[in-house]
């Protein structure tokens, strides 16, 4: 008989919408209709989802709101029915009124009510502790001025055909099945935190990774041979100039590149940062064939690391 320490875990995803209105912060939440409770929208990953990706898909079909995920809230670990279950929650600020608009939702079977509540209000109505407690980092981070935030994605090239099987020069390697599978993976999950910049490595295997998301996004791919490996190491590397660009525009940037040169995009950041997690910014440098990274930052003077998170593909 297996227990919980050894059972597969249930995984949950949701999202934190908040926007100011008037100078007072304000909240979505939703009152479901079976268990009555006041919470946040979320719910379980379908079969060949991750995390991000449910993320806004649960908002969207709870609420109708689209909203692109920002930083991350700590994980939410508990039992449900005997069964572990972890709970992934991000943030996601709705400025615009119209995009916030709710007064059209109807109640149905799972939600009776979606409203913009005060935080403080929120925070006292909510049915559950780990709930609370999230609206209790949102407000930390808001009077901080870290709630507001852009994303530098770094992602690492999905797998590709060794050398060794390759008799044309090394930038023009395609990826292999996998590594195509890998692309179309990762793009539906890069694409819920709202990239606005594609930039990719020159190499073909780099290209074909950002691919499948710059179709479903509608965005560009930009091309840098400063981040290609046949650059790495040289007086042709622009790994500083690419970030701090990145840094100026405070835009979400995808950034796809090589297992050698990602440590240098990291430690560029790192260096043009205040804050942040050594070890998860050591994480950051070491992504496998496939997955990626996402390093939230606050702009500002100096912009301040607020959070870094990973993810892989779900294949």
């Amino acid at each position: 008989m297996s227990s919980p320490l050894t059972t597969e875990p249930i995984i949950a995803a949701g999202v934190l919408c908040w926007r100011i209105v008037d100078g007072e912060a304000r909240v979505l939440i939703v009152r479901r209709t079976q268990y009555k409770d006041v919470s946040i929208p979320k719910g379980k990953l379908d079969p060949g989802e991750t995390p991000p990706e449910t993320a806004v898909r649960e908002l969207l079909e709870e609420t109708g709101l689209h909203a692109a995920i920002a930083a991350p809230f700590s994980d939410v670990r508990y039992l449900a029915g005997g069964k572990p279950k972890v709970v992934h929650s991000w943030s996601a600020e709705i400025a615009d009124d119209a995009a916030a608009d709710v007064s059209g939702f109807t109640a149905n079977d799972e939600i009776a009510a979606v409203e913009w509540m005060p935080l403080a209000e929120a925070r006292k109505k909510a049915t559950y502790p780990h709930d609370a407690e999230m609206l209790v980092e949102l407000k930390r981070r808001i009077d901080a001025g870290t709630a507001r935030t852009f994303a530098i994605i770094i992602a690492r090239h999905g797998k590709a055909l060794q050398p060794s099987s390759w008799d044309g020069p090394d930038a023009t390697r395609p990826l292999m099945h996998r590594g195509v599978l890998q692309a179309e993976g990762i793009a539906p999950a890069i694409a819920a935190y709202g990239p606005e910049r594609i930039i990719s490595s020159t190499a073909v295997r780099c290209r074909e990774t950002v691919a499948p998301l710059a179709a479903l996004i509608g965005v560009e791919v930009r091309e840098i041979d400063g981040i290609s490996q046949d650059s790495y190491g040289t007086a042709a590397s622009t790994v500083e100039k690419v970030i701090a660009k990145r840094l100026r525009r405070a835009q979400t940037v995808v950034l796809c590149s090589h297992g050698p040169v990602i440590p240098e995009l990291v430690r560029a950041i790192a260096n043009a940062t205040t804050g942040g997690s050594t070890q998860a910014l050591s994480q950051a440098a070491s992504l496998d064939t496939g997955d990626f990274a996402v390093i939230h930052i606050a702009a500002g003077p100096r912009p301040r690391l607020v959070a870094t998170e990973f993810h892989s593909p779900a294949i």
